[in-house]
């Protein structure tokens, strides 16, 4: 750790471990930051006003599916999609974007929340340019499923579109519960502009010219003509209740079928959460490398707002798993971006921030020690 040096432009939320480098953070006179705030401020919501809104949203019930729950068979979209089916009597159409580099239980986990109950359709975007936006995302802006994170949003539009279904639920708005842009907190619908701009990083329409991918090859990689969206509600169920990923994992495993890893995940302490895809854990050593927080630091977070860890626990798990070399996975990447290892750890080295970073023995390990 280098003696503890610490650095200016960086410091950590004095209840939970999120860095002043996270993107779009902000922290009170206190060091609390935005995240923290909102875990205090859910505390006093009238949670039962925003659910009346909820009900009203299918009052005019007139069409088979009442809305779209976008899921993978792992904790959130299952809970959401089982609350809205039991609690609130909608009726969901489940959707999963095929994810690149699928994990074994994530497939098997798929397979038992659709068994327990749930009209489900599985797309499959052309794998050839799922391929090459996300090697595209992974070289260019340090971001290996960027392909994917484009299909989660326009995909599920480009159903909702076709099937008439003018409300699309998504699980949590990580923004406001992990730490980010706090402009959607008392929103309850989000549109295209923000997708594009928050979510996709400002940068999704340059890249899907800059690509020149096929028509026929890109279609769920891009969003619907606004005629044929101008009607559609996008929200998320953290608006409407307040968010428990926990509660999310003990409900889904219960209802749902869910089931854990044996052991942890690479980068983190927790075995029951992102389990669909390999690519998840390059994504989350990319960002401890860029910004100083990896997969570990957003668990802990998680778990001390919610009570269960104290921050000085939380700071020893971070030591331990926070910069883990995706070991494991690593001749999938090598042979999903069909690169080699030299090539694969040069376009690390690029997104590795060398303020906070220095290269040992091959390896890059951080300046800064947690305070």
């Amino acid at each position: 750790m280098e003696g503890g040096q610490q650095f200016r432009f960086m410091f950590w939320c004095k209840n939970c471990l999120n860095t002043s480098t996270r993107p779009r953070i902000t922290f009170d006179k206190k060091g609390f930051c935005n995240a923290c705030q909102w875990s205090e401020e859910k505390k006093k919501i009238n949670w039962k006003s925003r659910q009346r809104l909820l009900k009203k949203l299918i009052k005019n019930k007139n069409k088979l599916y009442d809305c779209i729950v976008p899921v993978s068979g792992g904790k959130d979209g299952s809970y959401v999609a089982y609350m809205l089916k039991k609690k609130f009597n909608f009726n969901p159409l489940c959707i999963t974007v095929r994810p690149p580099l699928e994990e074994e239980i994530g497939k098997k986990n798929l397979i038992n929340f659709i068994k327990s109950g749930y009209d489900h359709i599985h797309i499959s975007p052309n794998q050839e340019a799922m391929q090459k936006l996300n090697k595209f995302g992974f070289i260019h802006k340090g971001f290996p499923y960027y392909g994917w994170l484009i299909a989660i949003h326009t995909s599920i539009l480009r159903i909702a579109a076709s099937f008439g279904i003018n409300l699309i639920f998504y699980g949590e708005d990580g923004e406001v519960e992990y730490g980010g842009s706090d402009s959607t907190k008392n929103k309850a619908f989000y549109n295209v502009i923000y997708q594009k701009k928050i979510y996709l990083e400002d940068g999704y329409d340059k890249i899907i010219k800059k690509l020149k991918l096929q028509e026929s090859k890109k279609y769920f990689f891009q969003f619907p003509e606004n005629k044929e969206i101008k009607d559609v509600l996008i929200t998320h169920w953290s608006y409407f209740e307040n968010w428990d990923s926990y509660r999310n994992y003990l409900v889904a495993k219960r209802e749902c079928g869910l089931n854990e890893q044996q052991e942890s995940n690479v980068g983190t302490f927790t075995n029951f959460a992102q389990n669909d895809q390999a690519l998840y854990s390059l994504h989350t050593y990319m960002m401890y490398l860029k910004f100083g927080f990896g997969r570990a630091t957003q668990d802990a977070g998680i778990e001390i707002r919610r009570g269960s860890m104290t921050r000085s626990q939380a700071i020893n798990l971070v030591n331990m798993y926070d910069n883990s070399y995706p070991e494991k996975f690593i001749k999938l990447y090598l042979d999903y971006f069909n690169i080699n290892r030299k090539t694969f750890d040069k376009i690390l080295d690029k997104w590795a921030n060398k303020k906070l970073f220095s290269k040992v023995n091959g390896r890059w390990k951080p300046k800064f020690q947690i305070s």
